[in-house]
């Protein structure tokens, strides 16, 4: 089975994003298998470059050499439904690295976590909260396997 990484900067708290990402995880795993890794957000560090700069040592530190580390971030390229599903269909043919869907913290990324982008992508020209990224991203990559998988979910 294919694998897809998802890689974020802290935890969800609030209970409506902790259930939706639940459900949403679940329903991917039916088509491909999520490994989820949480790094540490640095909400004790003074300032936002410092706090950015901690917590891109902390998702440098879980980025594997193997991964296809696609970077969540407003100046990315935004697919639609039909075009995200046919990166994921690109990038899980390949066998020698598995796309790593990164969300930073509320600074976004530093400069060193960016080199290590493989892609950039976008949800869009909004400026979501964190843990509604997190679930905006997990119902698009449902999504985006449901047409590969010609799933009735997605009906446009």
């Amino acid at each position: 089975m294919n694998r897809i990484r998802l890689v974020f900067v802290g935890d969800v708290k609030a209970p409506w994003a902790v259930e939706a990402c639940r459900h949403y995880t679940q329903a991917l795993e039916r088509f491909v298998r999520c490994d989820v890794a949480l790094v540490r957000d640095a909400k004790d560090a003074r300032d936002p470059v410092m706090r950015c700069r901690k917590e891109g040592q902390n998702l440098l530190g879980v980025l594997g050499p193997k991964d296809r580390v696609v970077g969540l971030d407003v100046g990315g390229k935004a697919y639609g439904s039909e075009g995200l599903a046919a990166k994921l269909s690109t990038w899980l043919d390949d066998p020698g690295r598995a796309p790593c869907f990164v969300i930073g913290g509320p600074y976004g990324f530093s400069p060193e976590a960016r080199t290590r982008f493989d892609e950039r992508m976008s949800l869009g020209p909004y400026t979501l909260p964190h843990e509604l990224a997190r679930v905006v991203l997990l119902e698009q990559l449902f999504r985006g396997m449901s047409i590969l998988a010609g799933h009735p979910y997605h009906h446009a």
